[in-house]
């Protein structure tokens, strides 16, 4: 099982405002559906929250939310309260996740601690071209460490009023 992150920034970092997203790009939103679907989403409290009720929990994933509220607890998800119990959970316990990776999907918070404590062994970035108003971003990492491979590009369209570019990463 491979540890793997995902997320979609603008030209400053940005990944949020007010617990949500702050575009719409239904062609990134599709990437990260088809990539994380039949894994592990592992996300912050808030991150879920910010999940509107209809979606969560991401169908056809197993749901992991951290959070350092002990009475936190829902139906929908497994609770961890430790980025690395839930790991080792998972790494060791092959007949949930056998065949399956485990994708931090955020938020802000998660993703610096993942980076700073060298928890990963892949990302896929996704570069919004443009710039928004945020309050959440994602953290500044030594991409000296990382191979950085063009995954692909998407232009504006009618539907997605950004263009954008995923990126792949592996660690060097």
């Amino acid at each position: 099982m491979k540890i793997k992150l995902i997320v979609a920034k603008a030209a400053n970092n940005e990944i949020g405002k007010d617990n949500d997203l702050i575009w719409h790009l239904p062609a990134d939103m599709r990437f990260f559906t088809e990539t994380t679907k039949e894994h592990i989403v592992l996300m912050g409290r808030k991150n879920w929250d910010s999940i509107p009720p209809k979606y969560r929990p991401l169908s056809n994933r197993i749901n992991v939310v951290i959070t350092k509220n002990e009475d936190f607890e829902h139906n929908d998800c497994t609770v961890f309260h430790s980025i690395e119990k839930a790991i080792e959970f998972y790494k060791t316990n092959s007949d949930i996740s056998k065949g399956k990776d485990l994708y931090i999907i955020g938020g802000g918070q998660i993703y610096d601690y993942c980076l700073t404590h060298n928890l990963l062994d892949e990302m896929f970035i996704t570069f919004i071209d443009a710039y928004f108003e945020a309050d959440t971003f994602f953290p500044e990492f030594d991409e000296e460490k990382w191979n950085k491979k063009l995954h692909f590009e998407h232009p504006v369209d009618e539907k997605n009023p950004y263009a954008f570019a995923v990126y792949h990463y592996t660690k060097k």
